[in-house]
C-alpha cells in the first residue's frame, strides 16, 4: 500500500529530513524532487505568512498537498531578533556561522539570554483548503557554540527541555521537542 505523498515546500535538507522523521506516516519528498525547483521570495511579516505563501506555490504549480514552514530564532533581550530574518540575519541568505557570529557579537554584554524557536507551518490542499499551526521551544543563548549536530543557530541554543544544546543533541532528542515538532502535532491535529 503506498502511503500519500506530502511535498514540501523548502530547498532545505535538514528541515525535510526533520519533518520526514516526524511524519512517517506520509511519503515525504521536496518540491525539488517532483520538479519544482522555484525558490518563492519571502515577503511576509510573520512567520505565519511565510509558510503559507510557500505551500499556496507549490500547492498550486504541483497542483497537490504542500506543507511550508517558515521558523526561526527569537531573542528576547535583541526584542524578538533575528526573528523571520533569522537566515538572513547577517544579510546573506543561509550563512549559518556569519549568523551565529553576528548573534554572539549582539549578545555579548547582554545578561538576558532568553529566547525561543518559533515554528510555523502551513498545509495547503489543491482545493485552496488551508490549515496553520505554530510550535515553540524555549530555552536561552549560550555564549560559545556548543556541539555540531543541528544546523543554523543549533550549536547556540541551551533547550530548557533538554539541559543541552541543540548541537550537543541527538536528531531523536530534538525532535521529540523542537519548534517543528510541535506545530506539526499541532497541525496533525487539525488534519483528523
Amino acid at each position: 500500500m503506498s502511503r500519500t505523498k506530502l511535498v514540501v515546500a523548502t530547498g532545505n535538507a535538514h528541515k525535510l529530513r526533520e519533518i520526514a522523521d516526524i511524519f512517517t506516516e506520509y511519503e515525504v519528498v521536496s518540491q525539488k524532487q517532483m520538479g519544482f525547483d522555484v525558490d518563492v521570495e519571502e515577503t511576509g511579516t510573520t512567520f505565519v505568512e511565510n509558510a503559507l505563501i510557500k505551500a499556496r506555490v507549490a500547492s498550486k504549480a504541483l497542483r497537490c498537498i504542500a506543507l511550508a514552514d517558515d521558523s526561526g530564532l527569537c531573542v528576547d533581550a535583541l526584542n524578538g531578533a533575528p526573528g523571520v530574518h533569522s537566515a538572513r540575519y547577517c544579510g546573506r541568505h543561509g550563512d549559518d556561522k556569519a549568523n551565529r557570529d553576528l548573534l554572539l557579537n549582539n549578545m555579548r554584554n547582554e545578561s538576558n539570554r532568553r529566547a525561543f524557536f518559533i515554528s510555523a507551518v502551513a498545509l495547503v490542499y489543491p482545493d485552496g483548503t488551508e490549515l496553520v499551526a505554530e510550535g515553540r521551544t524555549y530555552g536561552n543563548i549560550l555564549r560559545e557554540e556548543q556541539g555540531e549536530g543541528g544546523f543554523g543557530y543549533d550549536c547556540l541554543f541551551e533547550s530548557e527541555d533538554l539541559g543541552k544544546s541543540f548541537g550537543l543533541a541527538t536528531a531523536e532528542e530534538k525532535n521529540a521537542v523542537s519548534h517543528r515538532f510541535r506545530a506539526l502535532q499541532a497541525l496533525r491535529a487539525k488534519m483528523r
